[in-house]
């Protein structure tokens, strides 16, 4: 199979196992799985699936020359996410809006009810191996370290969003080194730029405030419609058309799921703030709160013979990380 990856080029993909896992329903579902969440209505034509993030993920580690292992593990890390991403953590009360790891506490049971254990069984792949995590650093580490899963959203969403061009791209992926199984940046001028650039992201995509809308507004969507039977939570693990095709045959029957939906499509208008401009809280002048998790990397560079973090050795860097680490608190104000 040769795949061509908007973010690595072209591959070959030879192996049997990985061919398989690809083909597989659990894989190919992802293709209906926004990255992001639900984008669409704040920043158009940007959208990117969980398929593609997961092969890129694959890509990477096969391009450091990760194991192979590894390399499945990293294939099959996304496949218990709902539709619409980490929304789902803002719709089921066993996700965490806090730490956005709904995905994480179920991967485990959800990888068992699908046809990927079959697959790693008949090519003789342990199973139990392959969903424990501390067996694969360079695919998963907590934050603030630098990840496999983390390296490749933040190229992809910089190619997107026009944030990156082809040539950081494969500056960045020229600096790495894997050292004592963590991914180590050579020089402290390219560590500087991405930790710097992945502040920006983190600021004003992922926990901005178009996000925190995005969060609040798919959630309740959700979640009334599942306690009103609109919704199952099977239809959670569909694709994102499908449970927006189901609830859209619904709402003109129901005025509370199309005002739902109208503010989760952007058509009504908001306003989004963490705080008043005294640091005190304002919770009359809103309707809603909703705490969005923050990403934050502090990545190890090569530094006078030594390995460092980055917070050790540039103080904007230290300062910067320290403030944004803290998942941000948004109060919400809809103009119906």
């Amino acid at each position: 199979m040769e795949y061509t990856d908007r973010v690595y080029g072209k591959a070959q993909i030879k192996k049997p196992v990985i061919l398989e896992l690809i083909s597989s329903p659990a894989l190919q579902r992802l293709k209906g799985i926004d990255q992001l969440g639900y984008f669409e209505p704040y920043f158009p034509g940007k959208t990117f699936t969980r398929y593609e993030h997961s092969l890129g993920v694959f890509l990477l580690l096969k391009i450091f020359n990760a194991p192979f292992k590894e390399q499945i593990a990293g294939l099959i890390h996304d496949v218990s996410h709902t539709v619409f991403s980490h929304c789902g953590d803002y719709a089921l009360n066993s996700g965490s809006e806090r730490e956005q790891n709904l995905q994480d506490n179920i991967f485990k049971i959800f990888v068992k009810k699908t046809g990927i254990p079959q697959i790693l069984e008949k090519h003789k792949v342990d199973l139990d191996y392959i969903l424990n995590d501390e067996n694969f650093p360079l695919k998963e580490k907590p934050l603030p370290d630098l990840c496999a899963d983390r390296i490749d959203y933040f190229l992809r969403h910089g190619l997107i969003f026009g944030e990156l061009d082809q040539k950081e791209i494969n500056e960045f992926l020229e600096e790495f080194e894997i050292i004592n199984n963590s991914w180590v940046f050579r020089t402290l001028d390219l560590a500087r730029k991405f930790t710097l650039l992945y502040l920006k992201f983190n600021s004003l995509y992922w926990s901005g405030a178009e996000s925190a809308v995005m969060f609040r507004t798919v959630g309740d969507m959700i979640r009334y419609s599942l306690k009103k039977g609109y919704l199952t939570k099977e239809d959670l693990f569909t694709t994102d058309k499908e449970v927006l095709a189901k609830v859209e045959k619904i709402r003109d029957k129901d005025k509370k799921l199309d005002l739902l939906l109208r503010r989760m499509q952007g058509k009504v208008k908001w306003s989004a703030f963490a705080r008043s401009y005294d640091g005190k809280l304002a919770k009359e002048k809103y309707d809603t709160k909703v705490l969005v998790k923050s990403r934050v990397v502090n990545p190890s560079v090569k530094t006078n013979g030594e390995i460092k973090r980055i917070s050790e050795v540039d103080e904007i860097c230290k300062s910067l990380t320290k403030d944004h680490s803290p998942p941000k608190e948004y109060y919400i104000k809809f103009f119906e």
